[in-house]
């Protein structure tokens, strides 16, 4: 199955009441298990990866990963750019055959913000790529970014926020957290408050650390996305590390990355159904 048009990805997901996981990648075994994971749920979903991460995987090389990753696959899966740290990684990820992009510019004051993340979507809207904003902060560790704010999202500025920008999807932060050093502490009653005003879908950073109900309850509120990236993680590192510590002379990369990507695979499928359920 080809990489499949964002836009077609959110409407599949709303037509059949599907939460679509993002799952990080990095690398060829990372973006491969991930596919294999998804595609044996029988569940969508997508492969993303962030402008951090791109330092090791330049756009075209990650479009051309995820094509060969999807050659057998039979579910709709998008590959989206996330936390797009400036105006031209997000063209290049669009240049390459990205399917989703997400502007991260939520550091900056409002209206530089939205005029950010306008630029984006003029961009990605002429070749029918729909984008993902963020409005807040969310505490933790991005990858080797670490942010120790932690500013909700205002529901007094998201229906402007959203008619300003034209973006498709809204990142929010409820105490959602980024990694798995801090405890999150997600705010319901809030999330439900802006769903109520958003005209778009919500999308929820952190899904790691959160607890299933949580998110399964969350579903009822117009989420539409949520992202996990430190689980996939730990299942690939943790498969090298337990080889190591078993036989410190254990060096075989090729038999040990098959051996992640099944991990990574497992972990995926199992998260993507539970969200699901």
């Amino acid at each position: 199955m080809k990489i499949v048009n964002g836009f077609d990805l959110m409407k599949y997901a709303q037509d059949h009441h599907y939460m679509l996981p993002a799952f990080n990648t990095t690398n060829l075994e990372m973006t491969y298990a991930i596919a294999k994971g998804l595609n044996k749920a029988k569940l969508p979903g997508y492969i993303q990866i962030s402008s951090n991460n791109l330092r090791l995987s330049d756009p075209e090389a990650i479009v051309y990963l995820t094509k060969k990753a999807l050659a057998d696959n039979d579910v709709p899966i998008g590959l989206h750019l996330d936390h797009g740290k400036s105006y031209e990684d997000v063209k290049a990820c669009v240049n390459a055959g990205f399917t989703s992009i997400m502007i991260d510019a939520s550091h900056l004051p409002f209206e530089e913000n939205i005029e950010e993340v306008k630029r984006a979507v003029e961009y990605c809207h002429f070749y029918n790529v729909p984008v993902e904003a963020e409005l807040g902060c969310l505490q933790g560790k991005e990858e080797d970014i670490v942010n120790e704010a932690d500013a909700k999202t205002d529901p007094d500025m998201v229906a402007d926020f959203v008619a300003q920008t034209g973006c498709d999807l809204l990142a929010v932060a409820v105490g959602n957290v980024h990694g798995l050093d801090i405890e999150p502490k997600v705010d319901l009653p809030l999330l439900e408050q802006i769903s109520k005003i958003s005209p778009v879908p919500l999308v929820m950073h952190g899904g790691s650390g959160i607890p299933f109900d949580i998110i399964q309850k969350a579903r009822e509120f117009n989420l539409l996305k949520v992202n996990y990236g430190s689980d996939l993680r730990k299942a690939f590192v943790s498969t090298f590390g337990r080889a190591y510590e078993a036989n410190h002379n254990a060096c075989s990369v090729i038999e040990l990355s098959i051996e992640a990507v099944e991990n990574v695979s497992e972990k995926a499928a199992e998260l993507v159904t539970i969200i699901n359920s």
